[in-house]
């Protein structure tokens, strides 16, 4: 045994991989409908360094392995939650800014009692703040800016494991109120309506928030269905097809008409609809008014809706078009191939990793997290090429595209860069911290860092709890599905979907909150590490 672990310490790429292959298989084992996923890289590759280092035997991933692996996962994550993370501080500023006011509190706390009642290092505390919220980035973020990656790993591995079971326990209790919810669900969906009064297509939209479409009309006396346009003048007797969230159609049909039994959508002899897939990589960047101006002037057509991963939803004018999005396009049926053909409608290049973006982008996130920031009485502090990374990939997620340059990569090809940059970290970060969280358990620092673990988690937890359900008036089953985000944990996710049968609101309320958590996580975790 000892010499295997001797070979595999003389070849870190070959462990590099065989941690991340056999983790993984671990990590995909669901007890209860819980698995630890990617974490359990990182604690298999504490026991491997653990039974290395009992043997004598020094082995250890290359930290250069771990650091590019660190800021290809910032990147991606960046990249990928960049449009939605700017989208969450508009559309849910009540509970984001909540959210990110808890995690404030609880990092404070994390350090005022790690530091002054148990005796930890900075280090430990940042890394105990990142298990209590299982969120591995922040761990990376701990490691990087104490320059003690051992210690931090030593901390998230201990508070992780109550971290998930903690928000558990706690959205179960918030369940128990779910049967006195009165908010309803949102989904997108279609309505036809009989004018009663002359309105203008914008005074719809205007009722609906901007968040309802037009995509059809037939005026009163004509057989024909033709796509209106934003500034076309309705008149009584005109059938138009709405789309749009159940109480935006409801109030619009309150103030403007009523149901009407004719089905615009049977009828597509000369409109009809086609999913269609943005491949094209000059349009992405572009947003949906932009991209609609364009369908309008060449044939007269229009995107209605957006598709991007399993999220549907209205396609509002300033929402920005990623590669990968299926979009929803009316407009004549004789000018849907072309319209296909000038958008994409192919999948070949959508793992594109854009290596121009990556490149500039990542040296960029590099060049900014090693900038000196001044601080009063002399010192100074750099964010660290994580965070500067993270910061960069935002930037540039949410402007799209520079001039012919598209700076928003696709959101598969993210996906990919974010996880295996995830993995390569972990893996490093494992075998990094083997020898010393051994010390933890022999030297008593254990039950230190438990306990801390455990206050983070329940402050979170029964804080953000709290603040939804109280002052926010949030209903239980949407909460708990909030608090999943806020723990930016899937199985905690998965666990409340299985209490609720998969009840829309969960994947709402986490939707809502998961970005601008993971990104402020990341951010708070660093903020610890500039306490000591």
């Amino acid at each position: 045994m000892t010499s295997v672990l001797a070979f595999l310490a003389e070849q870190p790429v070959l462990l590099v991989f065989l941690l991340i292959g056999i983790g993984m298989a671990l990590g995909g084992i669901k007890t209860r409908g819980i698995s630890l996923g990617a974490a359990a890289v990182l604690f298999l590759g504490i026991a491997f360094s653990a039974a290395a280092s009992a043997v004598g035997v020094e082995a250890s991933v290359p930290p250069i392995l771990g650091m590019l692996g660190l800021v290809l996962f910032a990147f991606g994550i960046g990249n990928n939650s960049g449009v939605s993370f700017f989208k969450s501080l508009k559309t849910a500023t009540g509970p984001v800014l909540s959210m990110i006011g808890v995690f404030i509190v609880a990092a404070l706390a994390a350090w005022g009692l790690g530091t002054y009642v148990f005796g930890l290092s900075n280090a430990t505390i940042a890394g105990t703040f990142a298990g209590a919220v299982t969120n591995t980035p922040a761990l990376a973020a701990a490691s990087e800016a104490t320059g003690d990656p051992g210690a931090a790993t030593v901390g998230y591995a201990v508070s992780y494991l109550f971290g998930v079971i903690g928000m558990l326990a706690a959205t179960v209790l918030v369940l128990r109120d779910a049967g006195n919810d009165d908010d309803t669900l949102s989904p997108v969906t279609r309505q036809h309506m009989q004018i009663l009064r002359e309105i203008a297509v914008a005074e719809i939209a205007d009722i609906g928030n901007g968040e309802v479409q037009v995509t059809r009309l037939r005026r009163v006396g004509s057989n024909d269905i033709v796509l209106p346009k934003f500034f076309d003048v309705l008149h009584p007797g005109d059938v138009v097809t709405l789309v749009g969230a159940p109480e935006d159609l409801d109030n619009i049909i309150e103030r403007a008409g009523r149901e009407s039994p004719q089905i615009l959508n049977d009828d597509r002899h000369e409109l009809d609809f086609r999913r269609i897939t943005i491949s094209e990589h000059s349009l992405a960047g572009l947003t949906i008014a932009e991209l609609n101006n364009q369908l309008s002037d060449r044939w007269g057509a229009r995107i209605s809706r957006v598709r991007r991963a399993d999220n549907d939803q209205v396609a509002i004018p300033e929402h920005i078009v990623e590669l990968g999005d299926r979009v929803r396009v009316v407009g004549s049926k004789k000018s849907l191939r072309e319209i296909s053909s000038f958008l994409g409608d192919s999948s070949q290049g959508l793992t594109d990793i854009n290596p121009v973006s990556l490149g500039l982008g990542l040296a960029l996130g590099i060049f900014v997290g090693h900038i000196d920031i001044p601080l009063p009485g002399g010192s100074s502090f750099n964010l660290g090429a994580a965070a500067g990374v993270l910061i960069v990939a935002l930037v540039m997620a949410r402007i799209g595209r520079i001039g012919n340059t598209v700076t928003a990569l696709p959101h598969s090809a993210n996906t990919i860069l974010s996880e295996l940059g995830l993995l390569l970290f972990l893996a490093q970060a494992g075998t990094n911290a083997g020898g010393e969280i051994a010390g933890a358990f022999t030297g008593g620092a254990w039950w230190k860092i438990l306990l801390l673990g455990i206050i983070i988690t329940t402050l979170v937890a029964f804080g953000f709890a709290f603040v939804m359900r109280r002052f926010l008036r949030v209903g239980a089953t949407k909460t708990a599905g909030a608090m999943a985000g806020a723990q930016t944990q899937p199985a905690v996710l998965a666990f409340v979907n299985n209490r609720t049968s998969t009840d829309q609101r969960v994947s709402l309320g986490y939707a809502m909150v998961y970005p601008a958590a993971m990104i402020a996580k990341i951010l708070i975790t660093h903020g610890i590490t500039l306490l000591g």
